[in-house]
């Protein structure tokens, strides 16, 4: 008996230490690919002779993509076996990432960006509801955290990798490595991920899904969290997307290997996300979810600052207030989603990844126009929309909690009795 429990156990450590793993590689494989051209920008100007508006169109058609990718599976995908679902798009994605190096039609280079997009959902849409399934609850923070990790550091290795890679031997070699390099560990995912025990195939009706959706769509909690989400998105991805042209500018004059650093600073944003999970333990998340919201506001004020000094100091703050904002009004809406929590995940994400497509291209026409200054100033005022959104969504929510205290005290006894 004590031998077999020992077997068990062990098998059980395995199994944990294996998915851990492989959700951990499926997060570097996502975000690598995803925002594969934004470090690139300036090169596909020079390659296409387009705008830096238009070249942000290949990462916007990217979470364009996503967005759709995630509205399709949110009908579908309780569906399809998690891993398999999973295993398939990050295999999909790396061939569509590898043929996407030997195109030479920027049309066709944001066709394939779309179709990447919807194929990388597959990831998104099933990991956490992966996780919660086979994951025992005392280890699950610990194996979402490092999925999440997996995510910001996928980003922040394939942009780095992208621009130093594409600096040696443009953006058709940097594409293909990282295309390649996806291949390998979507190979690595299918090979070792175990297969789900605890799920089990279950199909919501259309109808039924639109009516939950509408029924979030009219509650002013999840409109709230879903503005700040696109707006404070789109300001984030606008920024990254961007300030490599300032940074080769003139004004600068930096080389490309010095500009992938930037891209270092999304560290900040595992450290903005961990503090900002802990403090929400501890302190109300929508008063923290302001505070994170004022803190995006400091580092884009630095980013007018025309010091390099000024400019890393401000990207950094702007990344840890930007990662904890994301924490919080995520929490936020998973805490009062109860039942539908996949319905209000899956709206979450759609308007995060149309703030990121929408926000992220049409500000690059500012930056064309009017100049850097101009494009901090538009992005400064979104904020300033983000913080309204906020300060009236913790109003109505202060005047809720008042009210059920105030309704308790006066009816609790009768609402006991009415229910028993």
């Amino acid at each position: 008996m004590g031998s077999k429990k020992v077997n068990n156990e062990h098998e059980v450590t395995v199994r944990f230490r294996m998915i851990r793993n492989c959700m951990f590689l499926s997060g570097l494989s996502v975000f690598a690919q995803l925002y594969l051209f934004q470090p690139m920008l300036s090169d596909l100007c020079r390659s296409f002779s387009i705008t830096p508006a238009e070249s942000s169109l290949a990462v916007s058609a990217s979470t364009v993509g996503m967005a759709v990718g995630l509205l399709f599976l949110a009908f579908k995908a309780d569906g399809i076996s998690r891993e398999k679902l999973m295993g398939a798009s990050l295999i999909l994605s790396s061939v569509l990432t590898i043929a996407s190096a030997f195109i030479d039609s920027y049309s066709f280079l944001l066709v394939f960006n779309l179709l990447k997009g919807i194929v990388l959902a597959g990831v998104s849409a099933v990991a956490l509801a992966y996780l919660s399934e086979e994951v025992d609850t005392s280890k699950i923070g610990l194996a979402i955290s490092l999925y999440l990790s997996g995510n910001t550091l996928g980003g922040m290795s394939g942009r780095v990798a992208a621009t130093l890679v594409s600096g040696y031997g443009g953006w058709q070699l940097a594409t293909l490595v990282i295309g390649i390099v996806s291949l390998a560990l979507g190979a690595i995912f299918c090979w070792k991920i175990p297969a789900g025990r605890n799920f089990s195939a279950s199909m919501v009706s259309i109808g039924e899904k639109m009516r939950q959706m509408r029924s979030l769509l009219t509650q002013t909690t999840f409109i709230s969290m879903y503005v700040i989400a696109a707006l404070s998105m789109g300001i984030f991805v606008s920024v990254y997307n961007y300030l490599s042209f300032l940074l080769e500018s003139p004004a600068f004059g930096l080389p490309y290997h010095l500009v992938a650093m930037i891209f270092m600073m999304y560290v900040a944003g595992i450290i903005g996300s961990v503090v900002a999970g802990v403090l929400s333990d501890r302190f109300g998340p929508e008063v923290l979810l302001q505070g994170a919201l004022l803190l995006m506001g400091v580092g884009m004020s630095l980013l007018l600052v025309m010091k390099l000094w000024a400019i890393v100091l401000g990207l950094g703050i702007l990344t840890f207030a930007f990662f904890s904002t994301h924490t919080l009004a995520s929490r936020i809406v998973s805490m009062h989603a109860q039942h539908l929590k996949s319905s209000a995940t899956s709206i979450y994400w759609l308007f995060y990844y149309a703030g990121s497509s929408l926000i992220g291209s049409l500000t690059g026409i500012v930056l064309v126009n009017s100049g850097w200054f101009s494009l901090m100033e538009v992005l400064l005022a979104l904020l300033f929309c983000a913080l309204i959104v906020s300060s009236l969504f913790i109003f109505k929510y202060r005047l809720y909690e008042k009210s059920k205290v105030y309704s308790h005290r006066r009816y609790g006894n009768n609402d006991v009795r009415s229910r028993n």
